[in-house]
């Protein structure tokens, strides 16, 4: 099978965080026993919104099964924000079907609000989280769609005033298949949060479900084109047992583009367009190296 090496990084850097961007085949999708790979992303948002808000928060898409929440104020009635979110991650092959990973993200904001009190603008830098996880491959793609899986908890997570830990996890599955120069996917995944403190109340982030299928086109050994679409419902965040807002769904069309600078070195990016259920859009790039 001579399906490039991009073609499996940006199928599956579509559907899961955890294999974004991978520069290998895709007969060998883990990081080979005893490897260390790094991978750097800066994805950047910005959203338009319209009408009284309760306080809901803006969702940034990290990686494409990582999001992290921006807080917005309270009774707005227009709004516009531009977000820069930068990850730092790592990722070890522990055995041939096994990887271990981590990552943290950061980021810059800036919020400009109008309402009936009047114009605000505000601005802000800070850690935002840290998580660590595994992939495995449970099946190869041979007399049926090749399997992967992964789980991974945030390790620290900052919220308006405080920070918690070990209170959100996600679990997901990826099924892939070849067919050269074309690849097939199909991901979902589902992040769970619980209850934690913020301030004087008692925080609970949404819990969120993905569905995301995926066809990436191997144009050369260098270069791979993808297209995909992104289903995605989030519950409402509570705030002292009562809900903030309602729950969303949202549809994205998700189009993405790969290089590979060297053996050891890839490029690609990403970009996510809202179709329905929100307005705004996010550009993200990642460059992977392994060592």
């Amino acid at each position: 099978m001579r399906i490039s090496r991009l073609c499996a990084s940006l199928i599956l850097a579509t559907p899961l965080a955890a294999w974004a961007e991978l520069p290998l085949t895709v007969e060998n999708l883990i990081t080979d026993a005893g490897k260390l790979r790094m991978e750097l992303s800066l994805a950047y948002a910005n959203t338009d919104r319209t009408g009284i808000s309760i306080g809901e928060p803006i969702i940034v898409q990290t990686g494409p099964t990582s999001f992290i929440t921006v807080p917005t104020s309270l009774g707005e009635s227009l709004g516009n924000s531009d977000t820069l979110v930068g990850t730092l991650g790592l990722r070890y092959g522990l055995t041939t079907d096994t990887e271990l990973y981590a990552r943290i993200s950061g980021l810059s904001s800036n919020q400009r609000n109008s309402g009936v009190g009047g114009t605000t603008t505000s601005s802000e830098s800070k850690f935002v989280d840290a998580w660590v996880g595994i992939n495995y491959q449970f099946k190869q793609d041979d007399d049926g769609p090749a399997v992967l899986g992964f789980g991974e908890i945030a390790l620290r997570e900052k919220h308006r005033q405080d920070s918690a830990s070990l209170k959100s996890a996600m679990l997901g599955v990826t099924a892939y298949h070849a067919i050269d120069p074309i690849v097939f996917s199909l991901t979902a995944a589902y992040q769970f949060n619980q209850a934690r403190a913020d301030g004087s109340y008692q925080y609970r982030p949404g819990n969120l479900l993905l569905l995301n299928p995926s066809v990436g086109f191997a144009v050369n050994d260098r270069v791979t084109l993808t297209t995909g679409a992104q289903w995605t419902h989030r519950q409402a965040d509570r705030l002292d047992g009562h809900s903030q807002g309602i729950n969303r769904t949202s549809t994205d069309l998700l189009l993405g583009a790969g290089y590979g600078l060297t053996s050891d070195s890839t490029l690609t990016t990403a970009l996510k367009a809202n179709v329905s259920g929100r307005s705004g859009s996010e550009l993200r790039a990642n460059w992977l190296y392994t060592f």
